[in-house]
C-alpha cells in the first residue's frame, strides 16, 4: 500500500513543525548543565505528567498492546493500570528525596545514599536500559508500523524519525523535549481513540450489535483483567493476578521510580509540589491506555476471526503475528487522507520515547561519567558530549532494533529484557529509601550478583538459544528454556521476576547486617527513618499529594473491580 500526497504532506508537515518548534523552545546557544539537562527546574505539574506519560507510550506501546490485547486480551491493560499505583510510590516515598536533595539524575542520588562505585553501575544501567529498550525496540515497533501500514521500506523510515528525533532532542535538550511531548500526548490520545471509535463503528458489520455480542465474539476471559493462576492446559498462567500482583513492582519501580528517562522530568518539577503531582498526573492519563489502545486490538481480533481482514504469519510458522495487527486494523477501517495524520500520531509516539530516553542518555553520560572523571569541564562542554552522546546512542539503538523478532510479542521484549536488571536495581532503591541500615557492601552485592543472574536467565531464555539446544524446528512454538511450559521449566517471566527479587533482598539484607553500618547522618538526608513516614505532617489542601495518590487509587481500585 502507498500514501498519497496529502497523507506524505501530513507526515512532512509534522516532522518538520515539531522539529522547528523543539529548536526554537529549547536551543540556548551557551546553555549550561541545568538548562539544557532539566531544563532549569521550571516545569509545571502538567508539563511534568504530559512528559512522564509520552516518554513511556511510544510507537512500541501503540503496536504492542494492540497485539497483546489480540493475543492475551484486557489482562495485559495490567501493565498500564499497575504503573499508576507505582506512581503514587514515585510522587510520595522517592520524589521527596530526589528533589529537596537538588541532584541532577538518579545515579548521582545513589552516590549520597551508598558511594561512587553506585554511581557508576546504576550509570551503566541506565544507558543499556535507554540503549536496549526505550530506543531499541522502539524502534522496531516502528519499523513493524510503518512496513506494514504504510507499504513503506523500513530503513529509511526509521532513518528519517530518528534524524529528526536527534536534532531537536540534541540542540534544544530536556526543555525541547518535554514541550514536544506535551503537544504529542494530545496527538497521540486523539490518533487512539479515532482507530477505538472506528473499531466500535465496525463490529455491526460482522454481527456484534451489544457489549453481550461483543463479549462472545472475543470470549469472556479476553475481557477480564484478572485471569487465573492456571490456564486451561494446567500450566502456569504468564498473566495470572498472582504473577501480576507479585512481578509488576519489580518492572514498575525500576521503571517509574528509579530509571532516568522517567524520572528526569519530575527532577525538572520547579518545586516538590509540581514533581509530585505531575506524577500522580501521569498516574491517570496511564489509566487511558487500557481503553484506546489494549481494547482495539480485542476488536482487530473479533474482526480479524470473522474474516474482516487478514493478518501476515510469524516467518516459518503457520501463527498469525498479532505484532501487526494495530497497522492491519487502520488499513481496514481508516480511509486515505486520514492515514497521515495516523502516521503522525505513530511519528509522535516513537518520536517522544526516543527523545526522552536520549536526553537522558545525554545527561548520564555528561553528568555521571564524563563529570566524575574530569571533575574541571566545563559546563559548555558538558552540554556539547551530551549532544554527541546523543548521536552515537541513537546508531547503536539502531543496530540493535533488528533483534526485536527474538521475542514473541513486542510488549514481551520492553518487559522480559529489563528483567535481567530491575529485581537488583529495585531492591537496592526500594530498601535503601526504606531500610536505613541498607549499605554500600549489600548495595553492590545485590547489583553484581543479581545482575548477572539476571543476564544468564535471559539468554537462556531465548527461544534461539533453547531451538538449538533442543533441535527445535524453527516453525515449532517455543517460548524458551524458563518460560515454555512443554519444552522447558514453564515458569514465566512475571513470576521469574519476584523469584529473582527474593534472591536480590536477601543478598542485600544479609550482606548489610553482616558488614558495619553506613554513617547514620549520611543515611538520614537519602532515607525515610520509618517505612510509613511520608504520611506524616499535615494535608495542605485539596492538591496535597497524598489526596491526589487517594483519589488515583481508589479510581483505579474501582476500575480492577469492574473490569475483574
Amino acid at each position: 500500500m502507498t500514501l498519497n500526497w496529502l497523507d506524505l504532506a501530513v507526515m512532512a508537515v509534522y516532522l518538520i513543525g515539531i522539529t522547528a518548534f523543539g529548536i526554537i523552545v529549547g536551543y540556548r546557544r551557551n546553555s549550561s548543565a541545568q538548562q539544557y539537562f532539566l531544563a532549569s527546574r521550571s516545569l509545571n505539574w502538567f508539563t511534568v505528567g504530559a512528559a512522564v506519560f509520552t516518554s513511556n507510550i511510544s510507537t512500541l506501546h501503540l503496536v504492542g498492546l494492540a497485539a497483546g490485547g489480540a493475543k492475551d486480551g484486557l489482562v495485559i491493560g495490567n501493565f498500564e493500570w499497575m504503573a499508576s499505583f507505582t506512581l503514587i510510590l514515585l510522587a510520595l516515598i522517592f520524589a521527596p528525596f530526589y528533589i529537596r536533595s537538588g541532584v541532577q539524575t538518579l545515579p548521582e542520588f545513589m552516590e549520597r545514599r551508598y558511594g561512587p562505585s553506585a554511581r557508576t553501575f546504576l550509570a551503566v544501567i541506565g544507558l543499556l536500559g535507554a540503549l536496549l529498550v526505550h530506543i531499541g525496540i522502539s524502534l522496531f515497533a516502528a519499523a513493524k508500523l510503518f512496513e506494514s501500514f504504510l507499504g513503506l521500506p523500513m530503513f529509511p523510515i526509521i532513518v528519517t524519525l530518528s534524524l529528526f528525533t536527534v536534532v531537536y532532542t540534541a540542540l534544544g535538550g530536556l526543555r525541547a523535549v518535554v514541550l514536544t511531548e506535551s503537544i504529542q500526548v494530545c496527538l497521540l490520545l486523539g490518533g487512539a481513540i479515532l482507530i477505538t471509535t472506528l473499531g466500535i463503528q465496525a463490529l455491526p458489520g460482522i454481527g456484534v450489535h451489544d457489549v453481550a455480542a461483543f463479549r462472545e465474539a472475543a470470549s469472556p476471559e479476553r475481557l477480564s483483567m484478572l485471569q487465573p493462576i492456571h490456564d486451561g492446559a494446567g500450566n502456569l498462567n504468564g498473566f495470572s493476578w498472582l504473577a501480576v500482583l507479585l512481578g509488576y513492582p519489580i518492572l514498575g519501580i525500576w521503571y517509574w521510580c528509579a530509571d532516568q528517562t522517567h524520572v528526569q522530568r519530575v527532577l525538572g518539577a520547579r518545586d516538590l509540589r509540581a514533581g509530585q503531582n505531575g506524577a500522580l498526573f501521569a498516574g491517570f492519563l496511564k489509566i487511558t491506555p487500557v481503553f484506546l489502545m489494549v481494547l482495539p486490538g480485542i476488536i482487530g481480533f473479533v474482526l480479524w476471526r470473522h474474516g474482516a481482514f487478514q493478518l501476515p504469519v510469524v516467518a516459518g510458522t503457520s501463527q498469525p503475528d498479532f505484532n501487526a495487527m494495530l497497522p492491519a486494523l487502520i488499513n481496514h477501517l481508516v480511509p486515505v487522507g486520514v492515514r497521515g495524520l495516523l502516521a503522525a500520531c505513530m511519528a509522535a509516539a516513537l518520536m517522544s520515547c526516543m527523545a526522552a530516553a536520549l536526553n537522558s542518555c545525554a545527561t548520564l553520560v555528561s553528568l555521571d561519567i564524563v563529570r566524575r572523571i574530569r571533575p574541571e569541564t566545563s559546563e559548555r562542554k558538558l552540554v556539547r558530549i551530551g549532544r554527541i552522546a546523543t548521536g552515537v546512542i541513537m546508531l547503536l539503538a539502531m543496530a540493535w532494533s533488528t533483534q526485536g523478532d527474538q521475542f514473541g510479542t513486542i510488549f514481551e521484549a520492553i518487559n522480559k529484557i529489563p528483567m535481567t536488571f530491575a529485581p537488583a536495581v529495585t531492591t537496592v532503591f526500594l530498601l535503601g529509601i526504606l531500610w536505613p541500615r541498607g549499605n554500600n557492601q549489600g548495595a553492590m552485592a545485590t547489583l553484581f550478583i543479581g545482575t548477572a543472574i539476571g543476564l544468564a536467565y535471559f539468554i537462556i531464555d531465548l527461544p534461539s538459544v533453547g531451538r538449538g539446544l533442543l533441535g527445535l524446528a524453527p516453525a515449532e512454538a517455543f517460548g524458551g528454556l524458563i518460560s515454555d511450559p512443554h519444552y522447558g521449566v514453564g515458569i514465566p517471566f512475571m513470576l521469574v521476576g519476584p523469584l529473582l527479587a527474593a534472591l536480590c533482598i536477601a543478598i542485600y539484607v544479609g550482606v548489610s547486617l553482616a558488614t558495619p553500618p553506613m554513617d547514620p547522618v549520611r543515611v538520614a538526608a537519602v532515607s525515610w527513618d520509618h517505612p510509613l513516614a511520608f504520611l506524616r505532617g499535615p494535608v495542605q489542601g485539596p492538591t496535597d499529594p497524598r489526596i491526589v495518590s487517594g483519589l488515583l487509587f481508589a479510581t483505579v481500585a474501582l476500575l480492577y473491580i469492574f473490569l475483574h
